[in-house]
């Protein structure tokens, strides 16, 4: 630690252009008393799915050294993600409250819905309002990136818990972003190597791509096809489709691979979307004339869930953390302590918001002073992160050129095992690829970020 820990200290409060002197905090009193209720003691009592709005959770703001502001969807089809960090938050706010040297974080969750032009507005009345520090969180890559430009403008820290686009860290990378669960790139190289081993297995050769018609599904696709090249994979692309987020009838993709089946479908769909295409889907012969992969979500609990004791066959997927990989004491207990906190599993976004906080609070303590913006940044550039996603002899760390974690990635298939009820399958006969293997080259990230060599 380079100096003893700094109290919080209030920031300028002028007014940021677009944002009124009431801010959000026209509530009614009903929710300012729900407030209160959770940033009481018995907060941590209550039943994880209380909240749908404002949470407050860890230090009073007079007793905090720093307000930490996030955004998670909490309504709609991703709700469950923003369920699942709020637990995952508690769980670290415990565990950090155990050691004497970490600093005191006041938490603040409030419902992005989603949507970019919200979430910015929602960032601006943190800065303003609440006196946050730090921003964090976000699901959706399109409101992920928004938030960052705002974070670049302000000169804020933006800690991205689960979003997932690689652009954020490659073309628009700068110094107040950093990510701490793996994004498009690293699942799909991983993908494009599990893909070339299978091609020698199998000879497969058509491939297709299914993904949702904004940032993250682009940006996925983008990184599968760069991946694929670099691993010398030679394939025949059959076509590639775009349902919009969120999209409720996926029947007309469906019968469109079909009249032109590929041998490998690759899906970015993620949450209840890819859900609902695999529920559409096996009502057909999809399963029976292509695998389908997804390399980033697909393995969610959820997910697994879903897919009941008879999954379609032929299905490849990993995710960002498995409730069964790594096999190690430190996955199995940030899997027992979720549980017991909340009667539930966690879904992959869990491990992101608790690896966010942890992040967060050891490099507030390597600087000293969260108001020392440069060296909270110096703090995380290089900062390793023990992680339940960790195998064993490896640590998590934010790669300093990138600001993007470093992770090893495994993938697997749908196997019986019931061990964690409701689900009847969990992901099994792995391929694992290690974190080195996985990081982007100088050479792809100087292409991305259109830079010139020497």
């Amino acid at each position: 630690m380079s100096g003893p820990l700094t109290r919080h200290r209030h920031k300028d409060t002028t007014a940021f252009p677009g944002c009124t002197s009431q801010g959000r905090h026209g509530w009614t009193s009903a929710v300012i008393a729900l407030v209160w209720l959770l940033v009481s003691p018995v907060a941590m009592a209550l039943p994880a799915d209380t909240p749908v709005g404002r949470v407050e959770l860890g230090a009073p703001k007079d007793q905090a050294d720093a307000t930490i502001a996030c955004m998670y969807p909490m309504t709609g089809r991703s709700a469950s993600y923003g369920r699942d960090s709020i637990v995952a938050i508690r769980m670290a706010l415990q565990e950090l409250a155990r050691d004497p040297q970490s600093p005191d974080l006041r938490v603040i969750v409030d419902d992005s819905r989603s949507k970019a032009s919200f979430a910015v507005r929602m960032a601006e009345d943190f800065l303003q309002n609440d006196d946050a520090d730090i921003l964090c969180g976000i699901v959706s890559s399109g409101v992920g990136m928004a938030v960052s430009r705002l974070a670049r403008q302000k000169q804020v820290i933006l800690i991205g818990t689960d979003h997932a686009s690689s652009r954020a860290t490659l073309e628009e990378g700068h110094d107040y972003y950093f990510r701490v669960s793996s994004d498009t790139w690293i699942s799909h190289a991983a993908g494009a190597r599990y893909l070339k081993e299978l091609q020698k297995e199998t000879g497969w050769r058509k491939l297709a791509f299914l993904g949702p018609d904004y940032e993250y599904g682009r940006v996925a696709w983008r990184d599968l096809q760069q991946a694929l090249a670099l691993e010398g994979v030679r394939f025949e692309q059959t076509g590639t489709y775009w349902p919009r987020l969120y999209e409720p009838d996926y029947s007309l993709y469906i019968q469109s691979l079909l009249e032109n089946p590929p041998d490998i479908l690759v899906v970015g769909l993620w949450g209840g979307d890819f859900t609902a295409f695999i529920e559409q889907a096996r009502t057909t012969r999809l399963f029976e004339q292509m695998r389908v992969a997804n390399f980033d979500t697909g393995g969610d609990y959820e997910t697994l869930v879903a897919l009941g004791s008879e999954p379609p066959p032929g299905l490849i997927l990993s995710a960002r953390h498995h409730v069964n990989w790594p096999d190690t004491d430190r996955n199995r207990q940030f899997v027992q302590d979720f549980h017991e906190l909340s009667g539930r599993y966690p879904s992959y976004s869990a491990q992101g918001a608790w690896a966010g906080m942890m992040a967060i609070a050891r490099a507030i303590r390597l600087a000293g002073d969260v108001s020392d913006t440069r060296a909270v940044i110096t703090a995380l550039e290089g900062l390793e992160v023990p992680l339940p996603k960790d195998p064993d002899g490896f640590t998590s760390y934010i790669d300093p050129q990138t600001h993007q974690i470093a992770q090893a990635q495994a993938i697997g298939t749908p196997v019986s095992d019931d061990r964690f009820p409701p689900a009847r399958v969990l992901l099994g006969n792995w391929r694992v690829y290690d974190a080195e293997s996985l990081k982007p080259s100088p050479a792809l990230i100087q292409k991305r970020r259109g830079e010139t060599g020497g």
